[in-house]
């Protein structure tokens, strides 16, 4: 064969790989606890994501592209979502749509920015993800100190003449959201008299209810999850202690109440917007519905993830990542299932910040009112 010939095939092939690159499909991921204690939110966050990967596709993809979907399961440990996030890294994912603990989020958003990879986290809110300067790290949820502001100031308004008792479970989020919750408590000339943590993932917490009980704690602001909520709800009331329960957004499942029964009953906790019962949802909903799953929690805000970064590609031209950052940052507004959005400087999302739930038979409801 001449050299002639061997140039033209040489172009003719390096012509159908590149044909074949720009057809190729864009890996995204979303990552959460889809196993252990808080797989309820990886569920969210699972089915949020690939119905938005289904109607980006359905649509025509991101800039001709079609999406493909990797589940990545961190189980909210530290070190296991380091673990995926360099797993996702070998698999040139454009974008990372989580994690869901902040204690994940936060140790993995180091290896994203070290290889340049978008992040939105649909459930992270402890400040510190995005104020480390870290131009690919967003969110679309608020932060623990908006929560903390929110959470103190109703405290210190309905039970500020009572005896107030904060615990948390020593994780990121939960520390976080207590701290904040103190602060904000202490800032309106309330003191807590009690301010306890715990070990997450325990099977009885009596020693705690009973120092609680002991101390003739009214009213308790619990910094954590909702499973080990429930199970220090139901020994509060099987000791027969009425005292008022708050917490945070990660009551927002319905698994609380399969865990606490009747004892959830008038448990409140500030969580984000219920955006599945916007109107403009209404398809949306109706489609998880028809499939028999609720789209509570952080289904749709993981949804909003995965568009708005779409949207900014779309913007960019490309899936490139710091053509796609530059779009994110550019203070253009996004249509999302949150609304119209945009991100500041650190990542942060402008979508409104806390709403004020009661859990009543079995489901909660926005407006929770001093019982």
């Amino acid at each position: 064969m001449t050299k002639t010939k061997l140039g033209l095939l040489a172009t003719a092939s390096a012509l159908v790989l590149s044909m074949g690159a720009a057809k190729a499909d864009i890996v995204i991921a979303t990552v959460g606890p889809m196993t252990g204690p808080y797989a309820a939110f990886g569920e969210q966050m699972t089915q949020g994501a690939e119905k938005a990967v289904a109607d980006i596709n359905a649509a025509g993809g991101v800039n001709g592209e079609k999406l493909v979907l990797e589940i990545g399961d961190d189980a909210c440990d530290p070190k296991q979502a380091v673990a995926v996030a360099n797993q996702l890294v070998s698999k040139d994912v454009a974008l990372v749509a989580g994690h869901f603990c902040s204690g994940s989020s936060i140790p993995a958003s180091e290896v994203y920015f070290e290889e340049g990879i978008v992040q939105i986290s649909p459930a992270s809110t402890n400040p510190q993800l995005t104020e480390r300067d870290m131009d690919n790290v967003f969110r679309v949820c608020g932060r623990d100190d908006q929560q903390g502001e929110v959470a103190g100031k109703y405290l210190a308004a309905n039970y500020g003449d009572k005896k107030i008792a904060i615990v948390h479970d020593k994780q990121a989020y939960s520390k976080g959201l207590a701290d904040e919750t103190k602060n904000n408590l202490n800032a309106q000339g309330v003191q807590e008299v009690l301010y306890e943590a715990i070990t997450p993932a325990e099977k009885d917490y009596s020693a705690l209810v009973t120092k609680l009980k002991s101390e003739g704690i009214e009213v308790l602001y619990y910094g954590g999850y909702h499973t080990e909520l429930g199970l220090i709800v139901r020994q509060m009331r099987s000791q027969g202690m009425d005292t008022v329960v708050m917490s945070g957004d990660a009551l927002n499942s319905l698994e609380y109440w399969a865990i606490t029964g009747d004892a959830g009953e008038g448990t409140i906790f500030t969580g984000p917007p219920a955006i599945e019962t916007d109107p403009r949802n209404a398809d949306l909903v109706k489609h998880f519905e028809e499939i028999g799953y609720k789209p509570e929690g952080y289904t749709l805000f993981t949804y909003g993830a995965i568009q708005a970064w779409a949207q900014a590609a779309a913007k960019a031209g490309t899936t490139d990542s710091e053509a796609v950052i530059e779009a994110l940052h550019s203070g253009e507004q996004f249509d999302t299932v949150l609304g119209s959005i945009t991100f500041d400087a650190k990542g942060d999302v402008d979508a409104p910040g806390y709403w004020i739930y009661n859990w009543k038979d079995g489901q909660y409801t926005e407006g929770a009112i001093k019982p």
